[in-house]
């Protein structure tokens, strides 16, 4: 079951005295505005899997899912009205797909007792859950792609970044600047000149910075862009001639939007990411079967087997599989989302489990704890085939610089307690 409603049109249902659900989860979308070409095939993809679970399994653990979605039009003051309108709905877990979002969020998740998942994105420090007890970031973080992005120029560099130039292309936002310090901390380590060059909202204009790159001529440009920004840096880059494989976007940087509108010069872009690519996986049988040729797709119908529909099916695998721990933990079918809290802290995923589920080799495998909210920090680069009209893994996962981010997170985490009187502890 599925809805998509405004804020206000929820609030109103809400009023109205709404049928209660078993299982409810939120989807806090995006289907308009300037990162609408990004937001919808996530949305898409998180909406069918939960679709498949409803029409083949009778849910999760034969509870029903009633899957609400709100427009946010990724903007954060309507992203906390859908959250205020849908709360009380009895929402299991809330996936913002918006660091500053995200961030409006911590406070008050944490005081409802609702767990928030920003998986790949929000205030990477939220991976220590000893404070940042509602809040999950697995299975990797911001910091650690900073780190991941730069172990893998290191690696291109034979081991030695001394004098060479790294120029971060950057969303100016909290989302954007989310990496600057890790990228600090790995430039005093490794000896590379580090040049940031933000981009404001929502990225159209970029003449300046690719100026300036012209110029300067850094060894590599790293992007932390979203929607627009993306197509547009790519484009960018194209004119001025900067070689592909040596420009790494973050996981949001990645995927199909982003390059084809740069024809056959984006050849050889490279983006991280945290999970796999294309369909060809067991469980694209069951969602052709049980969604799309039953009528049931979210949305167009058109975004199977794209970057970030699969992400958004991860996304929804992953807060299903930690409904089902919350089941097993506390006996019970028709879980709370305080319930729901105890399962994600309890997630396991191993291999064995992504093959079941007909997603093998998906995605890294990580185990979470009280202390590690985060997963353990395993990341892969992509690179964009333009031939073949994909982007194609071409390293196996590697985890970031846990000697570098580990104090990172720490001293983060404990200057948040801090400032909100909170005692750090695990149960």
């Amino acid at each position: 079951m599925k809805k998509r409603l405004t804020a206000l049109a929820l609030g109103a249902l809400m009023a109205a005295g709404p049928a209660m659900a078993d299982l409810v989860f939120p989807s806090l979308s995006y289907r308009t505005g300037p990162y609408a070409a990004n937001g919808i095939p996530f949305a898409d993809g998180y909406a069918d899997y939960f679709t498949l679970l409803n029409e083949r399994d009778g849910g999760i653990g034969g509870e029903p899912v009633k899957m609400i979605e709100c427009e946010t039009g990724y903007n954060t003051e309507k992203g906390v009205e859908c959250y205020e309108a849908t709360k009380g709905e009895g929402a299991l877990v809330y996936q913002p797909l918006s660091t500053g979002i995200t961030y409006q969020l911590i406070p008050k998740a944490t005081a409802d007792g609702i767990p928030v998942h920003s998986m790949g994105y929000g205030r990477t420090s939220a991976k220590n859950g000893s404070v940042f007890r509602n809040i999950f970031n697995y299975p990797a973080n911001y910091w650690d792609g900073a780190s991941v992005a730069i172990t893998h120029i290191l690696n291109a560099e034979g081991g030695d970044l001394s004098g060479k130039k790294v120029a971060l292309v950057y969303h100016n936002s909290a989302y954007g600047k989310e990496p600057i310090r890790t990228l600090e901390e790995l430039a005093k380590k490794h000896g590379y000149e580090l040049t940031l060059l933000p981009v404001d909202h929502p990225g159209q204009e970029q003449k300046s910075q690719w100026l300036q790159i012209r110029r300067e001529k850094p060894d590599y440009v790293i992007m932390w862009g979203w929607g627009v920004m993306n197509q547009v840096a790519i484009q960018e880059a194209v004119n001025i001639r900067f070689p592909m494989d040596h420009f790494i976007g973050i996981w949001w940087s990645g995927s199909e939007n982003d390059v084809l509108p740069a024809g056959e010069k984006a050849n050889g872009y490279k983006a991280l990411t945290f999970h796999n690519f294309g369909s060809n996986y067991p469980i694209y049988a069951d969602l052709k079967k049980y969604v799309y040729d039953a009528g049931k797709a979210a949305g167009a119908g058109d975004q199977s087997g794209t970057v970030l529909y699969n992400r958004g099916l991860y996304a929804a695998m992953l807060a299903a599989e930690a409904a089902k721990t919350a089941q097993d933990i506390h006996g019970t079918k028709a879980i709370t989302s305080q319930m729901m809290r105890d399962g994600m802290e309890a997630l396991e995923m191993t291999e064995e489990k992504m093959s079941a589920l007909g997603l093998p080799a998906f995605g890294p495998e990580f185990k979470v704890s009280c202390e590690n909210h985060g997963g353990n920090g395993f990341g892969a680069v992509s690179q964009w085939d333009a031939a073949a009209g994909e982007f194609k893994m071409i390293t196996d996962y590697f985890q970031s610089d846990q000697d570098v981010l580990n104090p990172l997170i720490s001293e983060d985490s404990s200057a948040y307690a801090s400032e909100n009187n909170i005692e750090p502890g695990c149960n």
